[in-house]
């Protein structure tokens, strides 16, 4: 080789390792300037320099001008398409090779490996064999071990396996490391264990994936152990140990694995950081991860995008949005799992208006949602109730073929639900080619929701004779549907089975719902018993429940008994106060109700106002009792006291139970027919074209007497009016709802 080829080939490299193309190009000029027939080494190198810029075409052109290409222009132009998943043209080269080496068999068996068809890499693997001119070496194993893995199909992977013994490399860790990890993706750990065993050479990569694999089958001791005896170990070996741990829910373990790590000197590198801010959100440690926070800060990873997005999820997850939103807003770079994170967060902690907000602005910045994405934000809007932007958001899944991944599918279905149009999500169902257990459970829940219990019940049974194993979340929604259809033998049916036939140990929900399936039914004693026998007392919401069905079925002994256990819990809940005054009140104890009203002022303690709101013209319009800050408050205010004119006429009588006030019953009258659900109607009558059902929410739970004046009201205009309160919906149609007035 000439001085002047040698030269130019060291100037190619430094372009190489310094990423300038440009430099590279004029370099190539005057190769063509000084060099009238440069080498064909010379050649090989542009061609390898334009290869790693991804400038295939200028590759190929270098390459059609070599008289004479050797072996290694053809394998470095192969290679090129092969890396580039350029399949066609990775084909065409390899065709007309004069002849072939290792290197030409594993570019072509890993460019299908990577980017086109398994069967297709597979297909010349085999043809390779079947030459015999070469045969596999241990980079061919490797390739064909990881499309093993990949492909999930153990058969071929054993195949492998005994051909790699058969070719005597079944001691070489560099096929070692591929073979562990290709048994213990399948679940078959004592497999991965024998080829790790019988490895003559153990290096770092092998040990780093046999802790890999048992962190995946979930052997924890046994990746501790192995980690102990580790000769030697690097960053790769602290970071499995910290992601391990945390995958499964030893986030403690992996905070002081991190420790020792920092103690130790060790690297850390992104995905550290990454693990180690999940650890923090898993545990709600806020601290510790504005700790961790501070040291990214100090690091070169303050501006990388994955330790960015494990930040905001961090934040988010600890209950800090306006954090999350900091680091969010200071990113310079964003992907799709920024935009995510973010609109999760918001999701996660209640924010779903500001959840849609920021997808829309991820759209507006030209990244397109994937299937996690899209499912997040049709669960805010779900949240919402915003039946609209939910249906918009539909037809964006079916645009975007996304509606064939299972998870957008259940959000949608969990949608349509919980927006009160119950069938449209049973008609989603039916039109899903693959249902999981989400899937089912999103009906019933939805079913429930509505008080539907026969559907409800019908579903779940279906559900057990397709072979879908329920979790806790299915036999909530059944057995809150049975709780509010009056199905007292039924629930306790499905509860002693929840146990016993499906081995769930019940948590809090269970048995608040046990609770008010008993209260609602009016077996106050039989729930008081209940509770006596339960292995833990109940949380806030059981014993809120319970006061709820004292109020209802007016027992004045129990409710002080739930009352007290409340205030002893939450000392701070207005829900005690207010319930056992609503008691009081209907039995026309109004010192006591005073006294009440007296503790809770001495305390601080102060009720959640009640709310109801509207949507019209894509404004959110909320009201509040006796709400005059609306701009339409007169036109409101006058339709209501039509309607009322009428309500009476039909033989509707206002139940003062429900005002917990001592005042004259003029007074009483007028309280409650302010309450903010009636005034939202009134809204609705007024603005909403008539055809539409009216859709209000409400944050509390809709009082008797406005529950009676709705049925009125629907009667009277002849619409279905759509009310969901914090607990369940009520379609109110033709003077009925259909809760059956059981709620």
């Amino acid at each position: 080789m000439s001085s002047s080829s040698n030269h130019y080939c060291s100037l190619l490299k430094f372009c190489c390792e310094s990423h300038n193309q440009i430099q590279a190009k004029k370099l190539h000029c005057i190769i063509i300037k000084t060099l009238k027939y440069p080498e064909t080494f010379l050649l090989n190198n542009l061609i390898s320099t334009y290869s790693k810029f991804n400038q295939l075409t200028n590759a190929r052109k270098v390459f059609d001008q070599i008289p004479q290409p050797n072996l290694f222009s053809w394998n470095t132009i192969l290679s090129a398409y092969s890396k580039s998943g350029r399949l066609s043209e990775m084909q065409e080269i390899f065709n007309r090779m004069p002849n072939r080496d290792w290197v030409s068999w594993n570019n072509v068996i890993s460019g299908y490996a990577n980017y086109g068809s398994g069967d297709d890499s597979l297909k010349f693997y085999k043809l390779m064999l079947r030459k015999g001119d070469v045969g596999p070496n241990r980079i061919t194993f490797s390739t064909m071990l990881i499309l093993s893995s990949s492909k999930f199909s153990v058969c071929l992977g054993r195949q492998i396996h005994g051909q790699i013994m058969k070719c005597g490399f079944e001691s070489y860790a560099f096929v070692g490391s591929p073979l562990v990890d290709m048994y213990s993706r399948a679940g078959l750990i004592n497999d991965a264990k024998s080829v790790f065993e019988e490895m003559s050479e153990r290096n770092l990569v092998l040990h780093n994936t046999m802790i890999t694999g048992l962190f995946r089958c979930g052997m924890i001791e046994d990746s501790k152990r192995l980690f102990s005896e580790m000769p030697e170990r690097d960053s790769i070996s602290w970071t499995i140990m910290i992601t391990g741990f945390t995958q499964n829910g030893f986030e403690k373990e992996a905070v002081d694995v991190f420790r020792e790590m920092k103690l130790e000197g060790f690297l850390i590198d992104q995905f550290t950081f990454g693990s180690m801010l999940t650890a923090c959100g898993s545990l709600l440690a806020l601290k510790l991860g504005k700790q961790i926070h501070g040291y990214i800060i100090r690091t070169d990873y303050n501006d990388n995008v994955f330790v960015g997005s494990a930040l905001v999820d961090m934040y988010s997850k600890c209950r800090s949005i306006i954090y999350a939103e900091l680091v969010f807003k200071r990113m310079t770079r964003k992907n799709i799992i920024s935009w995510t994170a973010m609109l999760v967060g918001y999701g996660q902690n209640g924010f779903c208006e500001e959840a849609v907000r920021i997808f829309s602005e991820m759209q507006r910045n030209g990244i397109e949602p994937d299937d996690f994405t899209l499912g997040s934000v049709i669960s805010s809007c779900a949240n919402l109730a915003s039946l609209e932007e939910g249906a918009q958001f539909h037809s964006k899944a079916l645009v975007s073929g996304l509606i064939s991944f299972i998870t957008v599918s259940n959000a949608i279905v969990t949608l349509y639900g919980k927006c009160g149009s119950i069938e449209d999500s049973h008609r989603l169902f039916d039109e899903m080619e693959i249902r999981d257990q989400v899937s089912w459970t999103a009906l019933v829940s939805g079913y429930a929701q509505f008080g539907k219990a026969k559907e409800t019940v019908e579903l779940f049974e279906r559900m057990l004779g397709d072979g879908l194993k329920p979790d806790g979340v299915t036999f909530i929604g059944v057995l809150s549907a049975c709780s509010r259809a009056g199905l007292v033998e039924k629930g306790c049916q499905y509860f002693n089975s929840m146990v016993e036939d499906h081995g769930i140990i019940p948590i809090a929900d269970h048995y608040t719902c046990m609770i008010d399936l008993l209260g609602r039914a009016g077996k106050l004693k039989e729930a008081e018993n209940f509770i006596k026998q339960m292995p833990c007392r109940p949380d806030a919401i059981g014993w809120a429940t319970l006061l709820s069905s004292c109020r209802v079925h007016g027992n004045m002994e129990i409710g002080k008994w739930a009352a007290e256990s409340l205030l002893e819990l939450e000392p701070q809940n207005p829900a005690s106060y207010i319930l056992l005054s609503s008691i009081y009140a209907a039995k026309g104890k109004w010192d006591d109700v005073a006294h009440l009203r007296r503790r809770m002022r001495d305390k601080k303690v102060r009720k959640e106002p009640g709310c109801s709101w509207i949507k019209y013209d894509n404004k959110v319009h909320i009201f509040s009792a006796d709400d005059r800050s609306n701009p339409y408050s007169d036109q409101i205010y006058s339709e209501l006291e039509k309607i009322n004119c009428k309500m009476i006429e039909e033989g509707y009588v206002p139940d003062m139970g429900f005002v917990l006030h001592d005042v004259e019953e003029v007074e009483k009258v007028k309280m409650l027919s302010h309450h903010s659900e009636k005034l939202a109607i009134a809204f609705g009558l007024i603005f909403i074209p008539n055809g539409l059902p009216i859709r209000v929410v409400k944050n509390l739970r809709v009082c008797g007497d406005c529950h009676n004046a709705t049925k009125f009201i629907s009667k009277i205009v002849g619409r279905e009016i759509l009310v969901r309160d914090a607990v369940r919906f009520h379609l109110f149609k033709d003077g009925a709802c259909s809760c059956g007035d059981f709620w």
